[in-house]
């Protein structure tokens, strides 16, 4: 009997998201697109996808809320099938600022769409995935920042710090789930072309920035996808607990 490859991207109508989408389906995988508000845009990479040949769903959700992703994997489960990868991209940067000028409010929000959403998708996909409760293993690819490791002094430092989060939360996991046939890893983007620069108020801040890394450029988001992919296949079948970075050399 041949099981059909299934992927669950969160975040994915744009952006790393929608190219990591597009990159699974190209490679075999049935997709669903969860994103949050732009249904236009989540529908288009679906159609993109459905001309590929694979079947893919857009689901709505909030994924920094328990029963919207419970909702969520359980449409999966109905409409595509056994899940095989977790694709955690969802989040969200907020405008440039100063450790002193960010609201209580704003860090909470930060810290609910970024490190929440990662761990209730997570808890989700290990209850399926588990050989421990009768699953057949998987593979979970965190989608954290360089701006963990750099700390993104006067611009993001709440952003930051929920990428240091989501990188604690992919060792831990990693090592609790090692011998349940499921492995989680991470990628660390640095300098992307996303929209997402725009959010924090500077849409050209690669531009601006990308004198100051090792390969002179900005990445694309596609040079991401392709190492979520690999961390997601057999290709990667040692590799439980890691980061990968792109960000240039910085």
């Amino acid at each position: 009997m041949v099981t059909n490859k299934i992927v669950v991207v969160t975040g994915g109508s744009r952006g790393i998201g929608a190219d990591t989408a597009r990159l699974f389906a190209r490679n075999g995988y049935d997709v669903c697109i969860n994103y949050l508000r732009n249904d236009e845009a989540a529908q288009k990479v679906r159609s993109e996808i459905l001309d590929f040949g694979r079947r893919c769903i857009a689901v709505r959700a909030d994924v920094s809320i328990g029963s919207e992703v419970a909702s969520l994997f359980n449409t999966v489960d109905k409409e595509l099938g056994t899940l095989s990868v977790l694709v955690n991209n969802a989040a969200i940067l907020m405008a440039q600022s100063r450790l002193v000028d960010i609201t209580e409010d704003r860090f909470n929000e930060v810290l609910r769409k970024n490190v929440m959403s990662c761990f209730l998708c997570c808890k989700e996909a290990v209850n399926r995935m588990s050989t421990k409760n009768g699953g057949a293993g998987g593979a979970i690819v965190n989608v954290s920042s360089g701006a963990s490791k750099s700390g993104s002094p006067g611009e993001y430092i709440d952003y930051a710090s929920s990428k240091g989060a989501v990188d604690t939360l992919t060792r831990g996991l990693a090592l609790e789930v090692a011998a349940e046939g499921i492995r989680v890893n991470a990628v660390r983007p640095g300098l992307i072309y996303t929209e997402m620069h725009a959010s924090g108020g500077e849409p050209g801040r690669v531009d601006r920035l990308k004198s100051k890394i090792p390969l002179q450029r900005g990445g694309m988001p596609e040079e991401v996808a392709e190492a979520i992919l690999w961390l997601s296949t057999e290709k990667s079948s040692y590799v439980t607990g890691g980061f990968i970075d792109l960000a240039g050399g910085l």
